[in-house]
């Protein structure tokens, strides 16, 4: 094609397929440049769970970590659909942290009125984040703990004995035919 040259196409599925989480990187940063990549090259055929396992296995330890953690396990054994929201959710919040130490570091000054109100609003959505990820780590070990839980089926029954002699309440042993 004229508009988008294969070599352009084979460029672009390198940059994907051997993407790297740059050293003073934020993870929101990392996760943009890899969209960047992916919408770059719209036709690169690469699956959904392949570019998952690309952009995670190209991160720090730290941040494959944390997706581990709000995951609850192995972040690459969720569905895609889940593995995106985790990522999209982190990223959020890693961006108004930076955000936060940015606005910190250009001001020289503790937190006053003197703040955008949109900062405010930032870190309010950080903390909304992180308490919808620890309120659905905290259901599904709830909900993982009630289903371990043995319910049965059916009520339980006392044993009673009966003897095999004469069919009364006792046991064999203390049967006065035998």
């Amino acid at each position: 094609n004229q508009f988008f040259p294969p070599s352009k196409t084979a460029y672009l599925q390198n940059e994907i397929t051997n993407f790297l989480h740059k050293p003073n990187e934020t993870f929101n940063e990392a996760w943009e440049r890899f969209k960047y990549f992916l919408r770059q090259c719209p036709h690169h055929g690469f699956s959904e769970l392949h570019q998952l396992d690309t952009f995670y296995n190209a991160l720090n330890l730290n941040d494959q970590d944390a997706l581990d953690s709000v995951a609850g396990g192995n972040f690459l054994d969720k569905i895609s659909r889940e593995c995106l929201s985790i990522i999209e959710s982190k990223s959020k919040v890693r961006y108004s942290r930076s955000q936060t130490t940015n606005l910190r570091a250009y001001t020289n000054a503790p937190l006053s009125s003197s703040l955008p109100s949109n900062y405010f609003q930032q870190i309010a959505a950080s903390l909304e984040d992180k308490l919808d990820i620890r309120m659905n780590r905290f259901e599904k070990s709830l909900n993982d703990m009630k289903n371990s839980f043995v319910t049965p089926t059916a009520p339980i029954k006392a044993v009673e004995e009966v003897c095999v002699t004469c069919g009364a309440n006792h046991s064999y042993n203390q049967c006065p035919l035998t």
